[in-house]
């Protein structure tokens, strides 16, 4: 092979060699690191916070391309108009197209919510505001706080909080409000922009009527009137229903059943060694015959230091007896030992056998509260399933208990205004708040067979 030809093989080869590894290390063109930043305002017209204006149109215009979502949902004209705005976007810019005149001398707010976001990555402008007047200020006094259900302490969301400037009660029944906003998540709730005056402060269901017309409605009311002249105003409302859906649901259903009925609280034929044994009945009482009504052992023995109880309603009856563990019974009772106000009884006599519990299912609680009021006669509750499980008044700031079901508990602080025992509602007409429930955030959990002791920090 001549010098000339091993040159260009020599030459070959090493080009090959270049083009395999050059191959081996092509690394794809990256797109940068994800876009996580929300759209900025860069411009408004008119310009935010103007003053002196009667717009027909507001656009806003951001720094990338932007979306609406859900528009009629997520934003709030503040204070109200007659009209619904026509919201609308393309490329950059929102638009709001007023159908109404706007009110002289008057602040506007448009709160977005979470309508506005990029359409890259969906990054939202949480909470995103405009604000103009079209007199020669801007007012600037707010108002925030948070609602908490009356009954368990807890937060609806879905709830809204709406003022009033119109200070007659017949106001909320008849009217809709000047001014109204949204919770978030934590129960908290925020007014920008308000002018001074005094207002009616109401909470309520976000429906189309937003008007307290059916007491059946979550509702909460501010017992004085908010007089707006400062900044840092912060309140707590608690909303309750006057009369429970519930209530209203079971009448109607047995209005329709003509029979009379009941269900136990037994679980799977056991009973609870520290609750009363219940009998749920359909329909309210007229008429219970105890001589009708008797416990007996497995030998058919009666048993004799037992009571028999009804609640308010008189659709509920209970058997208290100091029950023992592990132990078998019967109750055993006449048709006629029971009578609903139609004077209908049982369709025939019955007999419930069950069971007790055995001790080992327990364990011991010593609960120690700090902070605890005692001079507002608090009730320890115990909640499982959203049901009420037991109530303790608490005279101390240490509750123990040798014998506690094992499970895992909600706990909740009644103040018990009345001492009553239990939580009572409010009603507008007569001014009267709830009585207020305090939620303890971390549950109880109670081992079976076992020694539980907890600091409970209020």
């Amino acid at each position: 092979m001549s010098m000339l030809k091993q040159g260009y093989t020599i030459l070959g080869v090493w080009m090959m060699i270049q083009l395999f590894t050059a191959c081996a290390n092509i690394i794809p063109p990256s797109g940068g690191a994800r876009d996580s930043l929300a759209p900025v305002l860069i411009g408004a017209f008119p310009k935010d916070s103007a003053t002196n204006v009667s717009p027909k149109q507001v656009t806003l215009t951001f720094n990338e391309f932007v979306t609406l979502q859900n528009a009629q949902e997520n934003i709030i004209i503040s204070p109200t108009i007659k009209s619904t705005p026509r919201f609308d976007y393309k490329l950059r810019n929102v638009t709001v197209v007023f159908k109404d005149t706007l009110d002289a001398n008057t602040t506007y707010t448009i709160l977005f919510g979470d309508a506005i976001k990029d359409v890259n990555e969906g990054n939202i402008a949480k909470n995103f505001k405009y604000t103009f007047s079209t007199g020669n200020k801007i007012d600037d006094f707010s108002y925030s706080g948070k609602v908490l259900l009356a009954e368990k302490g807890k937060v609806d969301s879905t709830l809204i909080v709406l003022l009033h400037r119109n200070l007659s009660d017949t106001a909320i029944i008849k009217e809709k409000a000047r001014y109204y906003t949204r919770l978030n998540g934590k129960g908290e709730f925020k007014f920008y922009n308000l002018a001074a005056g005094d207002y009616r402060v109401y909470v309520l269901p976000n429906d189309f009527t937003k008007k307290y017309d059916d007491s059946t409605k979550l509702f909460a009311f501010r017992s004085q009137v908010l007089t707006v002249s400062k900044s840092d105003i912060t309140d707590t409302l608690y909303a309750f229903e006057a009369v429970k859906k519930t209530e209203k649901q079971n009448n109607s259903t047995a209005k329709d059943d003509k029979k009379l009925k009941y269900s136990t609280n037994l679980e799977t034929g056991v009973q609870d060694l520290l609750t009363p044994l219940e009998i749920s009945f359909n329909r309210k009482l007229k008429k219970i015959d105890t001589s009708g009504i008797q416990l007996k052992d497995t030998l058919f023995k009666r048993v004799t230091d037992y009571t028999i109880e009804t609640d308010t309603i008189k659709n509920i009856v209970r058997i208290k007896y100091g029950w023992r563990e592990n132990n078998n019974f019967r109750l055993v009772f006449d048709k006629q030992a029971f009578t609903d106000t139609a004077g209908i009884n049982l369709p025939k006599a019955d007999t419930i056998r069950f069971s007790t519990r055995k001790e080992i299912e327990y364990g011991s609680i010593r609960l120690r509260f700090t902070n605890l009021k005692l001079n507002q006669n608090p009730v320890l509750q115990f909640i499982q399933s959203d049901k009420l499980i037991e109530s303790i008044p608490l005279n101390n700031s240490e509750l123990f208990r040798k014998f506690f079901r094992g499970g895992t508990y909600e706990m909740r602080i009644l103040y018990d205004t009345n001492k009553n025992g239990v939580w009572d509602t409010g009603n507008f007409k007569s001014k009267k708040q709830p009585e207020i429930v305090q939620l303890i955030t971390k549950p109880l959990s109670v081992k079976s067979n076992w020694d539980n002791e907890v600091t409970i920090n209020l």
